[in-house]
């Protein structure tokens, strides 16, 4: 398996990242510092995380060449219409200290505000301006999806959704997939609710393996890019050693079966928090 998803724009995003949500400022540069020299390339926060400066310095402090690593941030829902969303974009630029985004997402569409295509135009000028190499979305369901496309013709090229074996997402997956978008999942473990499921446990000890590490070897097999969060070194390197082995077909199914449709965030139908 290629450790990297082609996106649609052509530009290529790492399928394992790191996600820095919920990570304090003061710690987040020595995580994404670990994060890095450990070898991930792909760091994905946002503006609401709080964290961009601590991000940006822990990017620095790594060492690495800026070309290798893939950073994404989000512009907010407060950040939303045309005006808004450019400023946010320089914003999240000069508090991590980058010319460029790789990747810079729409949050959450918060419908009721009627400001996301206009967010997506300002997106879609910020590339036109270099300030971003790829443009996507995160949260949206179809309806959302078709609307920024058919308004402006320019297609997301990442929908980061929440998915996890309580939550498969199997049909908004394939309605990205349709649409050539790359699903990224976040909480992708979870919240670790499924940990101890049998159908885990029993493919565990088969295999000698954490489940954390089961669980992101199964997103990887469906094509899911996957963003885990840890600000445990031994963890995130654990989280790295997916590649050398495969799920079975029975393995996959049963750790779908585990779907309830229980989410651990909002659903982006209804979320419209400030």
């Amino acid at each position: 398996m290629d450790k990297a998803i082609e996106l649609s724009d052509g530009h290529v995003i790492p399928r394992l990242g790191v996600g820095v949500w919920q990570i304090p400022d003061e710690d987040t540069a020595g995580v994404v510092s670990s994060a890095i020299k450990a070898g991930y390339r792909l760091i994905d926060g946002a503006f609401i995380y709080g964290n961009e400066v601590g991000m940006g310095k822990g990017v620095e402090q790594s060492g690495v060449d800026r070309g290798e690593l893939f950073i994404t941030s989000k512009v907010w829902n407060s950040e939303q219409g045309y005006d808004e969303a450019r400023k946010a974009v320089e914003d999240s630029l000069e508090r991590i200290g980058l010319d460029y985004l790789d990747l810079c997402l729409i949050h959450w569409p918060c419908a009721t505000k009627n400001q996301y295509v206009e967010t997506w135009r300002a997106l879609i000028d910020a590339q036109k301006d270099g300030q971003v190499r790829s443009i996507g979305v995160s949260n949206f369901d179809p309806d959302h999806l078709d609307r920024i496309i058919g308004e402006t013709g320019v297609l997301p090229v990442l929908n980061q959704i929440e998915v996890n074996p309580r939550l498969v997402q199997t049909a908004m997956r394939a309605e990205n997939a349709k649409r050539n978008i790359v699903s990224q999942a976040w909480t992708p473990l979870g919240q670790l609710a499924s940990f101890d499921a049998p159908a885990i446990q029993a493919i565990c000890n088969r295999l000698g393996r954490s489940p954390a590490q089961v669980i992101l070897r199964w997103h990887l097999q469906q094509g899911v890019s996957v963003i885990p969060r840890s600000t445990d070194l031994s963890r995130l390197k654990q989280n790295q050693e997916i590649w050398d082995f495969e799920l079975t077909e029975k393995d996959m199914v049963a750790i779908s079966a585990l779907d309830e449709g229980v989410r651990c965030g909002p659903d982006p139908a209804e979320f419209e928090d400030e």
